[in-house]
């Protein structure tokens, strides 16, 4: 059956382990120089209608190291949902690579190109989740793992807006059993909405979400401490009404970090607006491990590539290729 990477809490607690336990081999195998080219002949597509750094860079190196092609498609130059229906665009595409990765602005069109695909489709980004960065998040914090703990036992605190990203971390920690706590002003936390979709998550695992307007109390107990932009896409207006509700008192600084235990880390998914949601002192200090999350998105890249395009991959016999070379060579060389 055709999957797709769209939504966390489509996925099992094993399923998303085993994908950390993928990430941890290719990584391995990459730092030893010896990446497998697992999806050698393959191809992805990767629809961005929006800048990226991380995600685009780390899919593209992703799939040559696995030894496949990949191909960036900006606004522009295809017509998605413009002079061509996203249907359309989904079904020609699916023809022509085994795998397409998409950003979009609005996280319905990351649904259509879904229902529509015959590949599988991944979500590198939407109005409402970003899956791919928090697979991620949770691989790096496995890595910087407190000692003595297992993962049910850390503890995960978003200083900040209910952004994409929060919203995520927040359907991962309730599937994997993580603690998740989010700390922002009532306005800005996570919808009862979003809420309720964790609630049948946090049955089964066992985690436990919490909301508050004290970030200082929320990281006492931290191992991880979160943050992203104030504010997204279409929000520009909103900035002075958003400034005001954050700073200076939800802002992640020296002094903040201080009331955290000593082996707690700080997280962002990037870009940061440094001196903003988050300083300097914090982003470039020892507790800080951005660099580690944002290199973790290639290795997470590969796995999840390997694990929805390789169980697919037709992988012909020495006789077959050779019968099919022949073939061609004789009738170039019949016509030549």
């Amino acid at each position: 059956m055709l999957r797709h990477f769209v939504q966390i809490l489509d996925f099992s607690k094993e399923e998303l382990l085993r994908m950390m336990e993928l990430t941890a081999l290719l990584k391995r195998a990459d730092k030893d120089g010896a990446c497998p080219r697992l999806l050698s002949g393959a191809s992805l597509g990767m629809i961005f209608e929006e800048p990226s750094t991380r995600t685009r860079v780390s899919f593209e190196v992703a799939m040559t190291k696995l030894g496949g092609h990949a191909l960036y498609l900006r606004p522009g130059e295809i017509h998605l949902g413009a002079r061509e229906s996203i249907a359309d665009t989904a079904r020609v595409v699916s023809r022509m690579v085994d795998v397409i990765e998409a950003r979009t602005l609005k996280h319905q069109t990351v649904l259509d190109l879904a229902k529509y695909a015959t590949v599988p489709i991944i979500n590198g980004l939407t109005d409402f989740n970003h899956p791919t960065q928090v697979l991620c998040d949770v691989f790096t914090m496995t890595e910087h793992a407190p000692k003595g703990k297992k993962l049910e036992d850390f503890h995960l605190v978003f200083v900040g807006d209910a952004t994409n990203v929060c919203v995520s971390l927040m359907f991962i920690c309730a599937r994997l059993g993580i603690s998740f706590t989010q700390a922002a002003p009532a306005k800005y936390q996570v919808s009862e909405a979003h809420r309720a979709m964790v609630k049948d998550a946090c049955a089964q695992s066992g985690a436990k979400m919490n909301f508050t307007e004290d970030p200082a109390a929320a990281v006492a107990g931290a191992d991880f401490v979160y943050t992203d932009l104030w504010w997204w896409v279409g929000q520009e207006s909103e900035i002075p009404e958003r400034s005001a509700a954050f700073m200076p008192k939800f802002q992640v600084n020296a002094a903040l970090m201080a009331k955290t235990p000593a082996d707690a880390r700080f997280m962002h998914c990037l870009p940061a607006s440094r001196g903003v949601e988050v300083t300097d002192e914090v982003m470039d200090g020892p507790q800080s491990i951005i660099l580690d999350q944002s290199e973790n998105r290639l290795h997470t890249e590969k796995a999840l590539l390997v694990w929805f395009v390789y169980p697919s991959l037709k992988r012909p016999s020495e006789a077959l290729l050779a019968r099919h070379r022949g073939l061609v060579e004789d009738f170039l060389t019949d016509f030549f």
